[in-house]
């Protein structure tokens, strides 16, 4: 179990780390925009399997071996922060995979396991995620309580804030589609977007 006071700073962290804009958000947006949240569920299935994978290796294995050789740890969140942060520039410029497109992609594929295998693939390809569950999860593990509890509870916790967060992201993008598909909305909300992951990756390198 989890005592009251790591859950009072867990689960606001990993909301802002759910809530802020990556790889898995900007899909959900985009296929909001393009096939509507209804179709998009599958994705969300895959992506949460390659969050929860991504997470399950950072509680019990990696961020354990890297907390033991902190050199190692260090680069890996520098690296980390300075890819976010070129990803935040290529954003800003409109440019790269992550950039949100000026016309929804009429050619992507609906079927169920095309759109959960695209998610996930796009989960466990994510730098945001492997940077920020690698690096905040571990401050959490009470080693003196039961792994597979502590385990359990955080899966439970995550999975459900970035479940809710792919929901929004996907329900705006349906939303608001001719609000963002109109000229200057879309490189604006790229700007935006990009600004703030330059910001997450500067804080991250900084932590």
């Amino acid at each position: 179990m989890m005592s009251a006071e790591t859950l009072a700073v867990f689960i606001p962290t990993f909301f802002f780390v759910s809530v802020t804009p990556g790889l898995c958000m900007t899909l959900a947006l985009t296929l909001g925009m393009s096939i509507g949240l209804k179709r998009s569920l599958p994705m969300m299935w895959g992506e949460l399997l390659g969050v929860g994978l991504v997470a399950t290796l950072g509680i019990v294995g990696i961020a354990a071996m890297m907390l033991k050789f902190p050199t190692v740890f260090l680069v890996f969140k520098i690296l980390g922060g300075l890819y976010l942060a070129w990803i935040g520039i290529e954003m800003w410029r409109s440019r790269g995979r992550l950039a949100i497109p000026e016309t929804p992609d009429a050619t992507v594929s609906i079927q169920p396991w095309d759109l959960a295998m695209r998610g996930f693939i796009t989960a466990v390809s994510n730098p945001k995620g492997w940077a920020f569950l690698l690096s905040l999860l571990p401050p959490f593990i009470d080693h003196s309580r039961p792994i597979g509890a502590q385990l359990v509870i955080m899966l439970t916790i995550v999975l459900s804030m970035e479940l809710g967060c792919l929901l929004a992201y996907a329900s705006g993008g349906q939303a608001l589609r001719h609000l963002l598909l109109k000229q200057g909305n879309v490189r604006l909300l790229n700007r935006m977007t990009g600004s703030l992951m330059i910001g997450i990756g500067i804080w991250l390198i900084l932590s």
